[in-house]
C-alpha cells in the first residue's frame, strides 16, 4: 500500500502552451506523452462507491496494473488517500491479489468479483515532469483526453502534482509558482467522480445548500475549525464547477461560500488572532470584489487571483497555519471540546440575531442587516451539527426564509418570517434559559 498525496488542477486549453513552457523551464526530467487506457469497475448497486473505493485497470503500452483507491481525504484539490497497486499479466481483474486487510469488514474479493463489471473508462495521453523542489521529489503529470460512459463523453485536461518523496509544504510551494499562470483552476472532482456522474446519465448538477457541519461526537475545537473551513471550501468549488459549466445562477453560491470562509474565521476569532489569517482574508475579499463586479467565469474562475486564494486556503488548512500565532492558552482552547464551544457560541450568535430583528423596522434597516444575518446563519450552521437535523433544520430554514424575504424586498413576508424567527425556541443546551 502507498499513501497518495496529490494536487489537481483543471487546465484551460488556451493555457497549455504557457504551462508547458513554465514546466520545461524548471530543473526537471521530462517524459514524452504516453497513451493510458483506464477501465473503472463497479457493482450494479455501487457497492465500491458506497465504501469510498475506486477500482480500475490501467493499460500502458502492453503493461497492465490493477489499482484500488480506498477512503481518503480531500481538501480543495489536495487528495490524500491510500491506494493499492498490483501488476497484471493481462487486463483482466484478479481481485484475490489484493491484500486481505484492504477490504472493509463487510466486503471481500469473492463478494465483489461476483458482481463487478466495467462502468466507464478514461483514455488520455500523459506527459510527465519529475522535479526536485526543496526536500521533495514531485511528479507533475499533464493528462489530455476524455472520460467515457456509454454515449456520454467529457474532456480531460488536468494537471496532477504528486509527492513521490518529501513533504506537502514543498508540493504547495511549487503549486504557487504554477498558479501565477492564468488558466489553472484547482479541481476537486477526480476522473472517477466525473465518470460516475456520466454513468448515472450525466444529469444537470443542482445548486446545493451548504448544509450543517457534522463532526464526530468528541471533536476538538480545532477539528471544528478545520471541518468548517473544509465545508466552505467544498461549497465554493462545487458551485464554481457549475458556474464554469454555464450555470450563471451558481455565481451567488460561490460568493456566499467565499463569505462563509470569512465568517468561519470570525467565529473562531476569539482564539485565533486576525493576523494569523490577514493575507488569506485579503485574498478572499479581492475575490469577492471581482465577483460583485460581474466578472465572467472565463476571466475569473481561471484567474491567478482565484487560484491563489483557493490554494492559500488549502495551504492554511493543511499546514495549520494558525498555530504560530496562537499562544499556549489558545492551544489549550483549540484542544477543548467543540460541543461545549458550540453550545456557548450558539447562544451568543442566536442572541445577536434576535436582538437585530426584535422590533419591526423599515425596509432600509432590514437591508442593512442582511450581511449580519448571513454571517450569523453561517456561524450557526457550523455549530449546530451535534443536534438532530429535525431540530436544527426548521430553526435555520425560518431564518433563511426571513433572509430571502428581505433580499426580495417583500415587506409582508419579511414581517411574517421575522415574527416566526423571533418566536423560535433554542434547540441547543446552555441557552441561557
Amino acid at each position: 500500500m502507498s499513501q497518495e498525496i496529490e494536487l489537481k488542477f483543471i487546465v484551460e486549453s488556451s493555457a497549455l502552451d504557457n504551462l508547458r513552457a513554465l514546466l520545461n523551464g524548471l530543473d526537471a526530467s521530462h517524459s514524452e506523452p504516453r497513451n493510458l487506457l483506464n477501465v473503472y469497475y463497479e457493482t450494479p448497486d455501487c457497492l465500491l462507491r458506497r465504501h469510498d473505493m475506486g477500482l480500475r485497470v490501467r493499460g500502458d503500452n502492453g503493461h497492465y496494473e490493477m489499482t484500488m483507491k480506498t477512503a481518503g481525504h480531500t481538501v480543495g484539490g489536495l487528495h490524500q488517500r491510500p491506494e493499492y497497486n498490483i501488476p497484471l499479466e493481462t487486463p483482466d481483474l484478479a481481485l484475490g491479489l489484493f491484500p486481505a486487510e484492504m477490504w472493509p469488514g463487510d466486503l471481500d474479493a469473492d463478494t465483489v468479483s461476483a458482481s463487478v463489471a466495467p462502468l466507464f473508462s478514461t483514455n488520455f495521453a500523459r506527459e510527465k515532469w519529475l522535479i526536485t523542489h526543496g526536500e521533495s521529489r514531485i511528479e507533475i503529470a499533464l493528462d489530455l483526453g476524455e472520460v467515457c460512459a456509454g454515449e456520454f463523453r467529457e474532456p480531460i485536461s488536468e494537471l496532477e502534482m504528486e509527492i513521490l518523496s518529501g513533504n506537502t509544504a514543498d508540493l504547495l510551494a511549487l503549486a504557487r509558482q504554477l498558479t501565477a499562470l492564468a488558466g489553472l483552476r484547482q479541481g476537486s472532482l477526480s476522473k472517477a467522480a466525473r465518470g460516475y456522474h456520466l454513468a448515472r446519465g450525466n444529469t444537470v448538477r443542482p445548486l446545493r445548500d451548504a448544509g450543517v457541519l457534522h463532526l464526530p461526537a468528541k471533536s476538538t475545537v480545532e477539528q471544528g475549525l478545520i471541518g468548517a473551513l473544509e465545508l466552505a471550501l467544498a461549497h465554493w468549488q462545487y458551485h464554481e464547477e457549475l458556474w464554469v459549466r454555464g450555470n450563471e445562477q451558481a455565481r451567488e453560491p460561490v460568493l456566499e461560500a467565499i463569505a462563509m470562509v470569512r465568517h468561519v474565521l470570525a467565529l473562531f476569532g476569539g482564539i485565533i488572532p486576525r493576523k494569523a489569517s490577514a493575507h488569506l482574508r485579503d485574498q478572499l475579499m479581492q475575490c469577492e470584489a471581482s465577483l460583485q463586479a460581474g466578472s465572467s467565469p472565463v476571466t475569473l474562475a481561471w484567474s491567478p487571483q482565484f487560484s491563489s486564494a483557493k490554494l492559500a486556503l488549502t495551504d492554511w488548512l493543511v499546514s495549520r497555519g494558525w498555530l504560530p500565532f496562537v499562544d499556549e492558552k489558545g492551544r489549550q482552547k483549540l484542544g477543548g471540546s467543540f460541543k461545549r464551544f458550540a453550545d456557548i457560541q450558539l447562544s451568543r450568535h442566536a442572541a445577536e440575531l434576535r436582538q437585530a430583528f426584535l422590533h419591526s423596522a423599515d425596509s432600509g434597516y432590514y437591508q442593512q442587516q442582511l450581511i449580519r444575518l448571513a454571517r450569523e446563519l453561517d456561524a450557526i450552521r457550523m455549530l449546530a451539527g451535534h443536534y438532530d437535523d429535525q431540530l436544527t433544520q426548521p430553526w435555520l430554514e425560518t431564518w433563511q426564509q426571513l433572509r430571502q424575504a428581505i433580499s426580495h424586498h417583500q415587506s409582508v413576508e419579511t414581517e411574517h418570517w421575522r415574527g416566526q424567527a423571533i418566536a423560535l425556541v433554542p434547540f441547543w443546551l446552555h441557552s441561557g434559559k
